[in-house]
């Protein structure tokens, strides 16, 4: 590898960006804004914690752009980071133009991620649960339920109609990770009705205050759950479609429980009984 006398080895080397209509400065304002991967799978991260979990998931790197102020930490980082990679120094202030965070940390990417069909991830049911998003807009929610999914064994989601993208920043932030390891694909849920049935899948849909109580439901089989958004939960044309509505006991003076935390109980319940 050939050395620049002034700046090092490549792997050492940050080049000093100053304007905002830089090429690569664009294209990661515009991933931030997309909050989706392109047709080309690229999206943009943001975070120390995050980059490295994009590192240790074997995420390829396209550009990586640190602030003046998070220089000494970027080093560290550099040498985890692909050869090919570009590697840009902005000022603070341009770097907080260009990442959405309130409190960016002074380190963003754009990355190649991983994109899955609705029939790659129908076919992953074989491996676990899988869980269909009904509208669920609140990316914390999302990011949540992307790492309930990963952590008790799914095997893959689904992003109906309505549903934040998987790749918005407070998504992959409260996916701590997830987001580039389980398959998800964004679906029309009607088609992944039919594909499911398809398959021989039993649907659920969860449901605040009628259906079977979640420990006396039979989750062994072949399944996939239907989450829906934190207002008015699962549409009605879908509900129609379930085999069977899914009730979580709860205190009857708590209206709901938020799509995160009810994806989460029911993914441990499933693994529970499969053990």
């Amino acid at each position: 590898m050939s050395e620049n006398p002034r700046t090092g080895s490549r792997h050492e080397r940050l080049r000093p960006i100053e304007g905002q209509h830089n090429t690569w400065v664009k294209a990661l304002r515009k991933a931030f804004a997309r909050g989706e991967a392109g047709t080309e799978g690229d999206c943009a991260i943001e975070g120390f914690h995050i980059i490295e979990e994009a590192i240790r998931s074997g995420l390829t790197f396209q550009a990586v752009f640190f602030s003046h102020s998070a220089e000494p930490r970027a080093r560290k980082l550099l040498p985890q980071i692909g050869a090919h990679a570009e590697t840009l120094l902005l000022p603070d202030r341009l770097f907080a133009s260009v990442v959405p965070s309130e409190t960016p940390q002074g380190m963003a990417a754009l990355v190649r991620c991983k994109t899955f069909s609705l029939e790659d991830v129908v076919s992953n049911s074989r491996k676990g649960p899988l869980l269909a998003i009904a509208g669920v807009q609140d990316p914390g929610n999302l990011g949540t339920i992307l790492r309930s999914a990963e952590a008790f064994g799914a095997g893959g989601v689904l992003l109906g109609e309505g549903t934040v993208g998987r790749f918005n920043s407070k998504a992959i932030r409260a996916s701590a990770g997830s987001v580039f390891r389980i398959p998800a694909a964004p679906a029309e849920l009607k088609t992944a009705v039919g594909l499911m049935r398809e398959r021989g899948l039993r649907l659920l849909a969860t449901s605040s205050h009628k259906g079977t109580p979640l420990p006396e439901t039979d989750l062994a089989g072949e399944v996939a759950v239907f989450i829906g958004n934190e207002g008015a939960g699962i549409p009605r044309e879908l509900t129609g479609e379930m085999d069977e509505l899914v009730m979580i006991p709860h205190a009857p003076q708590v209206e709901s429980l938020n799509a995160g935390v009810a994806a989460s109980i029911v993914l441990y319940e499933i693994a529970r009984q499969r053990q």
